[in-house]
């Protein structure tokens, strides 16, 4: 029970004490009044007593209450600072919170930038090492034809070499047949020549045919007696035999000569390694 509860129950058993001690004495007013007075008097007394007392009690319970009350409007003003407290740092939380959120979508916007961009230098590198490769490769390629052409090089200096020591050769040997052929009285000059537009019987093999399919090498040159200007026939002798065309002796050495095609060939049909060249339709093989 409440300290106001026992206030109030000691009021109300005051005032039946009251009530009662009035009864009684309008009870026994017939009797002896005096001794029912003084004896009230004494109730009275007594009942007087104990209100003070209750009154004491009240007011000492109205000053713990008091007290009571002071405390709790103590401990309802701290709460309601400590929950001012904790509002104020759930707001700035929520600020926080909402300034880490824009923080990790900017972080996150970043990132997937970032992504994007190491992604695309992937595929950047990717491509220049591919394109690296092909370089590489192009570069292995050249490096194969650089040295296919000093080959070819080298061959044709040596082949350059003798055909410059057999122009020498040559020369060396028309002026001999030039002084021998002056100091018989005839002259020097190769058209002149009789029998220049007949030449010896000869028989060789294509060996080699332009792309143009207008100039060829042939197998038989100075050797064979063979000169510029000499016309010979073309033939190729499988499955069938069949006529070709003819060519001029441009250029001879020793064991062969560079002819020109003279018109064109029979039927357009083109020249192969292995066809003969003669200076009869049909010759002996």
């Amino acid at each position: 029970m409440t300290t106001v509860g026992k206030i109030l129950v000691l009021f109300i058993m005051a005032f039946s004490l009251i009530l009662s001690a009035i009864s009684s004495v309008a009870f026994t007013t017939s009797k002896n009044w005096k001794v029912a007075t003084e004896a009230e008097k004494k109730k009275v007394g007594e009942l007087t007593t104990k209100l003070k007392d209750a009154e004491a009690k009240t007011a000492a319970a109205q000053k713990d209450m008091d007290t009571q009350k002071a405390n709790f409007d103590a401990q309802a003003k701290q709460l309601n600072d400590k929950i001012t407290a904790i509002e104020n740092q759930n707001q700035l939380a929520q600020q926080q919170i909402t300034t880490a959120g824009g923080q990790v979508a900017t972080a996150q916007q970043n990132a997937k930038t970032a992504l994007e961009e190491a992604e695309a230098n992937r595929k950047e590198t990717l491509q220049l090492r591919e394109l690296k490769s092909a370089v590489e490769q192009q570069a292995n390629e050249f490096k194969l034809h650089v040295a296919e052409l000093n080959d070819k090089i080298r061959e044709m200096e040596r082949a350059l070499e003798t055909a410059t020591k057999n122009n020498g050769d040559l020369k060396e040997r028309v002026a001999k047949y030039s002084t021998l052929l002056r100091s018989q009285g005839l002259s020097d000059d190769i058209a002149q020549i009789k029998g220049i537009e007949s030449p010896p019987p000869v028989v060789g093999e294509v060996t080699r045919v332009d792309a143009t399919n207008r100039k060829l090498e042939a197998s038989i040159g100075s050797n064979d007696g063979l000169v510029p200007g000499h016309e010979l026939n073309l033939m190729r002798m499988s499955p069938t035999p069949e006529y070709l065309g003819k060519a001029k002796v441009l250029t001879v050495d020793p064991n062969q000569s560079v002819l020109q095609v003279i018109g064109n060939t029979y039927q357009g049909k083109k020249l192969k390694e292995g066809d003969i060249v003669s200076s009869t339709i049909k010759p002996r093989l």
